[in-house]
């Protein structure tokens, strides 16, 4: 079977793929890797020493940077690249306070208002699927706790900028993003593609940033496509 690592996103789970991974199990040999260490070298090199040998990478926001970061670290490892809903910009210089701050509120007992208030709003599309999928990421965030949040929010706080990293993309190399997504916009994907002008670019219609949930046949599709 192939090896192929899925990261989820901010605060998420393997739950944010079980549509893929049910329709992917058959044929490929699945590891969720949830990054919870302070820095996104660190994470990437947890990755990297928990998969040894090559394999098939796909990330999903967060997911997807920390993918970008393995791919500077170690293209040689990388057989395939799923780049979704992502950018590989640094972060916006007035996230810093921001980010310091929420980190503040969620250790004084704050996850949920923070994750419902500031956050999750943000994620999806309307559809009659949101609630659910918005109680799932309440879910998945409440499991993961404080300590999670803080260590992923000063990763992403303190990132550096990766778009040299996608000059060393794989051929086979996919970027997919909502068609509505509002966190990491449409142009941001774009830019991936002319960074890795080889690689496949699709959007999801009607989904937002999260695309595995909100569209999961289509997503699937695609990644299925990606795979073959």
């Amino acid at each position: 079977m192939t090896p192929l690592v899925l990261i989820p996103g901010f605060m998420c789970d393997g739950r944010l793929f079980d549509p893929q991974v049910r329709g992917l199990h058959k044929n490929h040999d699945i590891t969720i890797a949830i990054p919870t260490e302070r820095t996104l070298g660190e994470m990437a090199r947890c990755v990297l020493d928990d998969n040894p040998g090559t394999f098939a990478l796909g990330g999903l926001s967060m997911g997807g940077i920390i993918a970008l970061e393995i791919l500077r670290l170690a293209p040689d490892r990388i057989t395939r690249l799923a780049l979704m809903d992502t950018t590989p910009l640094a972060d916006a210089t007035q996230n810093y306070d921001i980010r310091t701050r929420q980190i503040a509120d969620v250790h004084a007992g704050h996850l949920e208002s923070v994750m419902r208030d500031e956050l999750k709003p943000a994620y999806l599309v309307e559809s009659r699927s949101k609630p659910a999928i918005l109680d799932l990421c309440m879910a998945m965030a409440k499991s993961l706790g404080p300590d999670v949040f803080e260590a992923q929010s000063l990763a992403l706080r303190d990132r550096a900028d990766l778009q040299g990293a996608l000059a060393h993309a794989p051929e086979h190399t996919l970027i997919l993003y909502g068609a509505e997504d509002r966190l990491c916009t449409p142009e941001r994907h774009h830019l991936m593609h002319r960074l890795a002008p080889h690689s496949r670019l699709v959007s999801i219609e009607k989904a937002g940033h999260l695309p595995t949930l909100e569209r999961p046949f289509q997503t699937t599709a695609a990644v299925q496509t990606w795979l073959a």
